[in-house]
């Protein structure tokens, strides 16, 4: 008896196991990002924190899963995904900016009129044909052309468009520096410059400025800066006080550096520009005076002028890929100025993000899931739900214009994503297909965090890695 008891007793066990093997194999995606997510929400590093993750089929829109996804967070850099679809939307993807240059005889002399539309490509190093020697050289050759030798003023028109650069809600540590930079009318080389430091041999030692390029007209910078421990990185941050002409770098870089470079935001791009198109025209004889006067409404005077030469920036579909592949922050307040400017006449910050809410509102999104105060995210006073940015891309997964839209988003982590970062905040937002052929899309937000980026966001892959 006891020989046919024991195998009887193995077979079940046998089969009991199997059976739930087979159990574990067969848990849904759903399920396994529940247990992915709970095992996340309740790490030390989300003590203080809070996430939302909002995951959906991207091509049927089911809810595989969500969690605080109508939760409005700080979304970083993963707002250029709602910027960049609304541009797409609202100028279309072969939108291109134009700067116009213009002149008019008076008397002995002439005038000058630059006619902006707010391109942020405009002298940028991205495309040769905005590189700024091409953008300079075209420039020369056709004021040189017109046969005039001396030019009374040079005139801006800023007609329709907010003059102040900067939106509300950067903190004044950004915005003195690249990333900080602020959309004019008339914007030059991305309204970038490079700074070199020269460090020294001991930690505290002082740090120097080398060189300043180009240099920036009309102010000048002071290093406040102290050498630190090898490996430590780039702690440097550039501060310009309001009407001063005089700015200052504070913070750390590491010893023994003799080229460390740091860039910074121009804060004249228009009179920056002028000074470059000043010595583009040296030796051919052409004189014009060294400072651009800026007007707030030359459309009436427009007409008297005679438009000499036009400079047409690359089609939108090319700015949006640099936008989300680099993250340009000056590219998404410029674009969303341009909404405005485009749509309404008057090239606001404000107004952008309201047509950008309304647009979206009309397509299923209410507008309390998009409180909007920048085009690009480095406001800590933006909040967007997950819901709300996943709801974006499966409308953007639809349109002809998709397939730059896709393209433009980086790749981490295997996945087709943006990434975005501010203190304390990191989120991912975008698109993966899994080997199970589905395609997904999601947002992934996280919000006062504690403790290194580096190691949250390893644990986000990993939650993220249940999609593959």
């Amino acid at each position: 008896m006891k020989s046919q008891t024991l195998p009887t007793l193995k077979a079940l066990l046998l089969l009991l196991c199997t059976l739930c093997g087979t159990e574990l194999i067969a848990q849904t995606i759903p399920q396994k990002l529940a247990s992915a997510f709970e095992a996340f929400a309740k790490d030390p590093q989300l003590r203080n924190g809070i996430a939302s993750l909002y995951v959906v089929d991207a091509k049927t829109g089911e809810v595989v899963f969500g969690k605080n996804e109508l939760l409005g967070l700080v979304p970083a850099s993963t707002q250029k995904v709602i910027t960049s679809a609304s541009a797409y939307e609202l100028l279309g993807r072969d939108f291109r900016y134009k700067t116009r240059f213009a002149y008019r005889r008076e008397g002995a002399s002439a005038a000058l009129l630059v006619l902006p539309g707010g391109d942020p490509t405009l002298g940028s190093w991205r495309w040769p044909s905005t590189k700024e020697a091409a953008v300079l050289a075209g420039l020369a050759r056709a004021t040189a052309k017109l046969g005039i030798k001396a030019f009374g003023t040079v005139r801006l028109d800023n007609s329709g468009w907010q003059t102040e650069a900067i939106p509300d809600g950067w903190i004044w540590q950004d915005i003195g520096n690249y990333y900080g930079a602020g959309a004019a009318k008339l914007n030059w080389r991305e309204n970038q410059f490079d700074v070199t430091l020269k460090s020294g041999s001991s930690i505290g030692d002082p740090v120097a400025i080398t060189a300043v390029v180009p240099p920036v007209s009309g102010y000048r910078l002071t290093s406040a800066l102290t050498s630190a421990a090898a490996g430590s990185g780039d702690k440097a941050y550039i501060y310009f006080p309001i009407q001063s002409a005089t700015g200052t770098i504070r913070g750390t870089i590491p010893v023994n550096q003799s080229r460390y470079t740091i860039s910074g935001a121009m804060p004249d791009p228009s009179g920056q520009f002028v000074s470059a198109w000043q010595e583009a025209l040296a030796g051919s004889g052409v004189q014009l005076p060294r400072k651009i006067t800026e007007e707030g409404d030359l459309a009436a005077e427009a007409g008297k002028y005679t438009v000499f030469h036009t400079i047409t920036s690359p089609p939108l579909d090319s700015i949006v890929y640099f936008f989300n592949r680099e993250s340009i922050n000056l590219y998404g307040e410029a674009l969303l100025k341009t909404m405005a400017h485009a749509q309404a006449g008057a090239g606001a910050t404000a107004k952008g993000a309201e047509l950008v809410r309304e647009f979206w509102k009309q397509r299923g999104i209410p507008d309390t899931e998009l409180c909007l105060m920048d085009g690009s995210g480095l406001s800590p006073l933006n909040r967007v739900t997950a819901h709300a940015q996943v709801s974006v891309l499966q409308h953007a997964r639809k349109q002809p214009w998709f397939e730059g839209f896709y393209t433009s988003l980086p790749v981490y982590n295997g996945m087709r994503m943006k990434s975005g970062t501010l203190q304390g905040v990191k989120g991912y937002c975008g698109y993966h297909r899994g080997k199970d052929g589905r395609e997904y899309a999601f947002s992934f937000l996280v919000n006062n965090y504690n403790g290194p980026s580096g190691t949250l966001v390893r644990k986000m892959y990993g939650v993220l890695d249940v999609l593959k």
